[in-house]
């Protein structure tokens, strides 16, 4: 068994950056990291996903959208915010994950469960799928050497991100500012396994 290969460093190596070159991210990369993210596993194989290209004018108005309602937020937020909006300004291109809601219509028949009870348990299966996807789509950009961070902040955003990407008010997963590292630094240190691995049996 090999605990040194190319995925298990690709994985490791795998860490949030934020600033980006003014070089663009070629179209093939960009296909390379959306097929990637759209074989994550997803349940009842729905793949109810939707993968959103954000380039040029349309990526400044997403940047400009979320400077302009930062200052509505507590400092602690509105700070994250005006990060996660020169991040998307400083990359060449932004994938906004989004889920569609089919999972979450499909398992109302499929299950015949109670209707909150059926909303609430596909609702979260649809979270975890697509959370997949993502992880699929950052461990893809840095085996490319790509850069990559997933700005889950936005959610406080959902709505209006949504409308200005053209997708129906619903749930909201993600905006994936990808490009090449302006510099390179190391990821934080984790917290070692010690700490959070229990074993029973």
């Amino acid at each position: 068994m090999n605990l040194d290969n190319e995925t298990l460093r690709v994985i490791h190596d795998r860490h949030s950056i934020r600033t980006f070159l003014e070089m663009p991210v070629p179209a093939e990369a960009v296909t390379a990291v959306l097929k990637a993210a759209n074989v994550a596993p997803s349940a009842h194989n729905q793949q109810s996903w939707r993968f959103i290209v954000v380039e040029g004018e349309k990526k400044r108005e997403m940047a400009e959208l979320i400077n302009a309602r930062a200052n509505d937020f507590p400092r602690s937020a509105s700070i994250l915010l005006r990060m996660a909006s020169r991040s998307i300004a400083g990359a060449p291109t932004v994938i906004a994950v989004a889920n569609t809601g089919e999972l979450i219509e499909h398992g109302k028949t499929l299950f015949g469960l109670e209707s909150d009870l059926s909303h609430d348990f596909f609702r979260t299966m649809e979270i975890q799928s697509s959370a997949a996807a993502v992880e699929n789509l950052l461990l893809a950009a840095t085996s490319l050497g790509l850069a990559a961070v997933w700005l889950g902040i936005l959610f406080l955003l959902k709505d209006e991100v949504l409308q200005l990407l053209g997708e129906p008010r619903g749930e909201f997963m993600a905006v994936v500012p990808i490009g090449y590292p302006a510099r390179m630094h190391k990821g934080p240190v984790k917290r070692p396994l010690e700490i959070i691995v229990k074993k029973l049996a």
